[in-house]
């Protein structure tokens, strides 16, 4: 079976200026994946070239094996939900979802059973009769989900489809988002600047950044090797710790040294000896380093550091110190008792720890 989604050296320009540089992705079936970054990356103009919204400058675009590169959009099979939804506000919930039924000519039985099976997935029933103004807003998300789940198409594009929610009802719509790929067993492409959005929901990530793709992985995969700075940085809640450090073998260990602002350095030692530069970027979670004893073997290794703050968080809390010139937070206990300006005892994990070039960015180990 052809991949679902083959994107082959695609480039984007607006006149002289490259917005997309050189996209390839591939998607097989069933397959569900986002495309993060921050804002002005290219991801939703990436997005938009696979729906045929946008013209693309060079490469080519397959879908289900056809190469729709110059297939206008309404002949590639594919369903579209907005961040805005693009509702009809004349028209029923029932009207707006059977509407693009309608327009193609299916007849009036399978429009009925088509709105009544995705009302159902849903859970919209009861709002079938309504006009989208008496809506709240993850209501029409929802109604914006049926109408693209009536078409039953090869693909379906998600552009930021929960940006207008708050909080709460994001989550909520996140689980439903999920549940729906699961059941249906459809082929997803997902838009978000919400990096947690994209862990949770993708079996597939595309970190971009400046129209570049930086990384594509599994969302373990991306969250726990990041291929560079930018991928750590950005991928995680608190992101990746990334502390300035110097290196120096001893025998059959590397040393690592971070600067610390009130004394002696803080020494860690890593035995498998990593073939490491004099000057590197140590990158750590704020999960791998934690109180003494929350994990055990030979890379663990505590010193005591400052605390400069205390953050609770539920069943966290966070506790910032200052390492190699930067802020760094480490994940301990609620109950952890910490005072601002006293020496904490911290534990680091290097079976954990990612190496990176200062200069290029990129991962060493």
């Amino acid at each position: 079976m052809p991949p679902i989604l083959d994107i082959r050296n695609l480039y984007k320009s607006y006149g002289t200026t490259e917005i997309l540089k050189d996209i390839n992705v591939t998607i097989e079936p069933g397959d569900f994946l986002v495309l993060v970054g921050p804002s002005g990356c290219g991801k939703s103009t990436l997005l938009n070239c696979i729906a045929g919204l946008e013209d693309i400058s060079g490469g080519a675009i397959h879908i289900g094996g056809q190469d729709m590169t110059d297939v206008a959009p309404k002949d590639r099979n594919i369903a579209m939900v907005f961040q805005s939804y693009a509702l009809y506000p004349t028209m029923t919930v029932a009207k707006n979802i059977t509407f693009g039924m309608k327009v193609r000519g299916v007849d009036q039985a399978t429009q009925d059973h088509k709105l009544a099976e995705v009302a159902r997935q849903l859970q919209i029933e009861p709002l079938l009769s309504r006009k989208p103004a008496q809506l709240s807003g993850g209501q029409r998300q929802r109604v914006a989900m049926g109408r693209a789940l009536v078409r039953d198409p090869k693909l379906f594009l998600f552009d930021e489809p929960l940006s207008n929610l708050d909080a709460k009802l994001r989550v909520e719509m996140r689980t439903e988002i999920k549940k729906l790929h699961h059941n249906l067993g459809a082929s997803m492409v997902y838009v978000t600047h919400d990096q947690i959005e994209a862990l949770t929901l993708a079996t597939k990530i595309v970190v971009m950044k400046g129209g570049v793709i930086q990384q594509i992985g599994t969302p373990s995969e991306i969250y726990n090797r990041p291929a560079n700075l930018f991928v750590a940085d950005f991928m995680g809640s608190p992101s990746m710790n990334l502390i300035p450090a110097r290196t120096q073998r001893m025998g059959e260990t590397t040393q690592i040294e971070i600067a610390r602002p009130d004394g002696p350095p803080l020494v860690l030692q890593d035995t498998r000896r990593p073939d490491l530069p004099a000057d590197i970027i140590l990158g750590l979670r704020p999960e791998d380093i934690g109180a003494p004893g929350f994990r055990q073997g030979p890379l663990v290794q505590t010193s005591p550091c400052r605390v400069d703050v205390v953050e609770p968080a539920g069943a966290d809390t966070y506790i910032v110190a200052h390492l190699g010139g930067k802020e760094v937070t480490a994940r301990f206990h609620a109950e952890t008792e910490a005072q601002p300006g006293s020496p904490l005892e911290f534990a680091f994990d290097l079976t954990k720890a990612a190496y990176f070039a200062p200069n290029s960015g990129e991962r060493l180990n």
